[in-house]
């Protein structure tokens, strides 16, 4: 005979899993509230994650709704701009880490060129501001092609302060392409991790009660 059971699941953390008795919960912000037939002695399959499998698809209209919201933020800040669709609908059945896989391409070979031009300005014999602008030159197409919409414009800004032979333009404008870059690299690993939250929860299928 199956027992009615409830379970508070944090929204940030879904592999906290507290299952207790039916009473009345005061639900603490951010806290789902789960309620589910157990039935005693049966062994429910787990998931990696730590919850049943029954249970991972249950979040996953949330997820997909966290998803839009940081999308639509990402947009409205002008971190991101259109491109960033066009690259997402490259992205299918057969490759359904393109997106993930492109940018992480693009933040590998950023690194590598910020570094570039750091270790330039910082050398106090610099004049070479012609390779200056081929590594921004770099920066702003591979910028351009996964919709990096504020670190291209700052690397825009960048390459008319290398134009000018502006040292100090140019020590202030990478100070802020580091600080764009940062925040760029921190909000697409927030959405990617949200993304395959989503995806583990909407591909597990629910269990038939008779």
């Amino acid at each position: 005979k199956p027992r009615l059971l409830e379970c508070e699941i944090p929204a940030s953390n879904p592999r906290s899993l507290q299952i207790s008795k039916p009473k009345k919960i005061n639900l603490k912000p951010h806290f789902l509230l789960l309620k589910f037939a157990f039935f005693p002695g049966f062994k429910y399959p787990v998931a990696k994650t730590g919850l049943p499998l029954w249970m991972l698809g249950l979040d996953a209209d949330r997820l997909r709704a966290d998803l839009n919201r940081l999308l639509a933020f990402l947009f409205h800040q002008g971190i991101l701009d259109e491109q960033y669709l066009q690259l997402q609908q490259l992205q299918d059945e057969s490759s359904p880490n393109f997106v993930s896989e492109v940018v992480n391409i693009y933040f590998h070979e950023s690194e590598k060129l910020l570094r570039n031009l750091r270790s330039l300005l910082m050398d106090r014999e610099f004049s070479d501001y012609d390779k200056m602008g081929i590594h921004l030159n770099q920066f702003i197409g591979s910028s351009s092609s996964i919709g990096a919409k504020r670190v291209r414009n700052v690397c825009v800004a960048f390459r008319a302060a290398s134009d000018q032979n502006n040292r100090a333009g140019c020590l202030r404008a990478l100070e802020l392409l580091e600080h764009e870059y940062c925040i760029l690299k921190n909000k697409l690993h927030e959405l990617f991790q949200i993304e395959q939250q989503r995806l583990l929860a909407a591909g597990v299928r629910y269990p038939m009660l008779n």
